[in-house]
């Protein structure tokens, strides 16, 4: 999906100074119980009961139960087959208008060649979801914007020689440096094993999904800054000079300057980018700790 948008761009190239998407933040919409859904559902008669049945089940918050009138509990596995049911609707609607679009579940792309074009269409169409499809579109994540700039799934695109690229938005980044700092923060109450197994996880979990887009120096700079934080965690549970001294050595330290850096007042921090405890916690030295790190997984699902 995310491909199919940077090749239209490319085809684009001509005007590409005067391209732009319209993205719609379905995100947050509200799936109303309205005749209108209804009737949506009766072509769909075989499981619409199944589906009318979840729509009315309620929910549990806080030990309490509460009758559900409007939406569905996030997560669940309804959430995104009556999004499409509903947008499926809007799909008609912007072809019959003649518009280029690209929807993936509730993230939604129009293409324009201005912007007083775009504007137009946002302004035509937000009535048309609001009131005829009963959504409730988040203005907030409604933008209009050039199509290279806009994020769409995590992704954003750029120009390079004439073809559109794909890379991963400063959001996402952001978003996956925060998660990674939480599992590598010195007091979350992990063990280091428990650690390594969740970092393991996330991380598969994360290039898998981003693997498309170009991102080798970004990941070998996140590795470089994971790896720091992990020797920061490994300095501070040693604690005491000679723990810190024993561990050195056997780490293949000499013993004078173990004792060195085992008697220092630096911060953990600090400590954490010195060469000698790079080199007693080295890459090898993690990985053999359980440590998985995002450029190697990267290689591997790529190679």
């Amino acid at each position: 999906m995310v491909h199919l948008v940077a090749g239209a761009l490319s085809n684009s190239r001509a005007r590409k100074h005067h391209s732009l998407a319209t993205s719609l933040a379905s995100r947050k919409f509200i799936i109303p119980h309205v005749p209108y859904f209804h009737h949506l559902m009766v072509p769909r008669q075989r499981h619409g009961g199944l589906i009318h049945k979840y729509l009315r089940a309620g929910v549990v918050v806080k030990h309490k139960f509460e009758e559900t009138e409007i939406g569905v509990p996030q997560g669940g596995n309804l959430s995104p087959i009556l999004s499409n049911i509903m947008l499926n609707e809007l799909d008609k609607e912007l072809e019959k208008r003649g518009h280029k679009f690209v929807r993936y579940a509730d993230d939604l792309l129009i293409f324009c060649k201005s912007r007083r074009s775009a504007e137009r269409t946002l302004t035509n169409i937000l009535p048309y979801i609001e009131k005829k499809l009963f959504l409730k579109v988040n203005r907030e994540k409604t933008v209009v914007e050039l199509a290279i700039r806009v994020k769409f799934l995590g992704f954003s695109f750029y120009n390079q020689r004439g073809q559109v690229k794909v890379r991963i938005h400063p959001k996402s980044i952001a978003k996956m440096k925060t998660r990674v700092k939480e599992l590598t923060a010195r007091s979350n109450g992990m063990g280091n094993e428990e650690r390594a197994v969740r970092l393991r996880r996330y991380i598969m979990g994360w290039v898998n999904y981003f693997k498309i887009a170009d991102m080798k120096s970004l990941l070998q700079t996140t590795d470089e800054w994971m790896r720091r934080r992990i020797r920061m965690i490994y300095w501070k549970q040693w604690k005491r000079i000679r723990t810190k001294l024993e561990k050195l050595i056997s780490f293949g330290i000499p013993k004078f300057k173990a004792w060195e850096y085992a008697n220092t007042r630096k911060s953990y921090w600090r400590i954490s980018n010195s060469p000698i405890l790079a080199k007693a916690l080295d890459n090898n030295t993690m990985k053999g700790l359980g440590f998985l790190f995002f450029s190697d997984y990267y290689r591997q699902v790529t190679a």
